[in-house]
């Protein structure tokens, strides 16, 4: 007789792919894939200059190098579709021992996901950064097929057994596209930091969107392999069950 093993094989495979799928879903959505840790500031003109550069960031047209000087020095997080800073709520923040802060964010059109890249961040005339140009449309590009597969697979879950070869690919698609993202992503955020000068003191770190990211690529690959497994299974408990019919 034929086992249940092929039945929990994809319902184990289903709960990876739907934990994927939510990890996938909020991370794409938050800004914290990157952060940054800046000084505080205790005096009136560095005060003056954060105020002006915070009307840029959250009102100015887009440019890179106005919106990573306020990353760098607002406590800024960045996202795959977001940006954000920490601005004060009071005006004489900075004269406070421990000012109320709030963060406001701004999110990324769909044309300044793919705005060229310059060799020198905000000059024009610097000629653009063709490796750090491509480097941000394969990120975006990239993230773009992810969500498509995401939504795919939900749909793929829900499909018959006889179906297991086409989720399996996409899973294993799916998967590999939330780590070539990931991988992408890092490879901007270095080239960046390469042709910036970040203000003294100022820290980096890795957000935790971006590990739930990188989470949801080998759930994925999980669930594509107990898919092909799980094929296997069924091919081999399906030839035996017809020789015993036919014998």
């Amino acid at each position: 007789m034929v086992d249940n093993r092929h039945a929990t094989a994809l319902v184990i495979a289903g709960v990876l792919s739907v934990l994927a799928s939510v990890y996938l879903s909020v991370s794409v959505g938050s800004p914290h894939w990157y952060q940054y840790t800046s000084p505080p500031v205790r005096a009136e003109p560095n005060a003056t200059e954060l105020r002006a550069l915070q009307e840029e960031f959250l009102e100015g047209e887009f440019d890179e190098k106005t919106v990573s000087d306020a990353l760098f020095r607002m406590n800024g997080t960045l996202g795959l579709w977001w940006r954000c800073i920490q601005t004060p709520a009071d005006a004489h923040w900075y004269r406070e021992p421990d000012p109320k802060m709030v963060m406001e964010c701004v999110s990324f059109t769909l044309s300044q996901q793919f705005t060229p890249k310059y060799k020198e961040p905000g000059n024009h005339n610097s000629g653009e950064d063709l490796i750090r140009s491509c480097e941000q449309t394969h990120t975006h590009t990239l993230n773009i097929l992810k969500q498509l597969l995401t939504v795919s697979n939900k749909g793929l879950v829900y499909t018959a057994g006889k179906h297991d070869g086409p989720k399996c690919a996409g899973f294993s698609l799916s998967g590999l596209c939330s780590l070539a993202t990931v991988c992408c992503f890092l490879a901007g955020m270095d080239l960046l930091h390469r042709v910036s000068v970040l203000p003294d003191h100022v820290d980096g770190t890795l957000g935790w969107s971006l590990y739930l990211a990188l989470i949801a690529s080998p759930l994925h690959m999980m669930a594509a392999a107990l898919l092909v497994w799980a094929a296997r299974s069924h091919s081999q408990s399906y030839y035996r069950m017809t020789v015993y019919r036919v014998a």
